[in-house]
């Protein structure tokens, strides 16, 4: 089995020594997504629902990139400084997965990078 970097300037340059994603046969394993906006290397400083729609974008990027769609996406998870968003994450990610529906975790955590309210990781074929 081979394994491929993924990389795509339509999202972030990766923050630390990662990839964007990596593809192992037929999964495409794709890195934490925090709310970069790709062409400034900015994080959104807007609101949750701004933060969580800009992560939603990259990781569609990425899939892209590896040859994906939110459609194959088989396994999220997802990370939350306050779990109060709950309720907001899942309008939201309902509207970009609509009946895809993968499997997925969603945790609230005391601190992410760049102090970002949200990181989501993915799994697709």
């Amino acid at each position: 089995m081979t394994k491929e970097i993924i990389f795509t300037a339509a999202a972030p340059k990766p923050v630390g020594p990662y990839s964007q994603a990596v593809k192992a046969g037929n999964l495409l394993f794709i890195s934490g997504q925090i709310p970069i906006v790709p062409e400034t290397g900015v994080p959104v400083q807007g609101t949750f629902a701004d933060q969580c729609r800009q992560v939603l974008e990259n990781l569609k990027a990425i899939l892209i990139a590896g040859g994906s769609s939110l459609d194959q996406v088989v396994k999220v998870n997802i990370y939350l400084k306050d779990l109060n968003h709950f309720k907001e994450l899942n309008r939201i990610y309902e509207q970009y997965f609509g009946t895809s529906k993968p499997a997925r975790a969603c945790v609230e955590v005391s601190r992410l990078p760049l102090e970002s309210a949200i990181e989501i990781e993915a799994v697709a074929i």
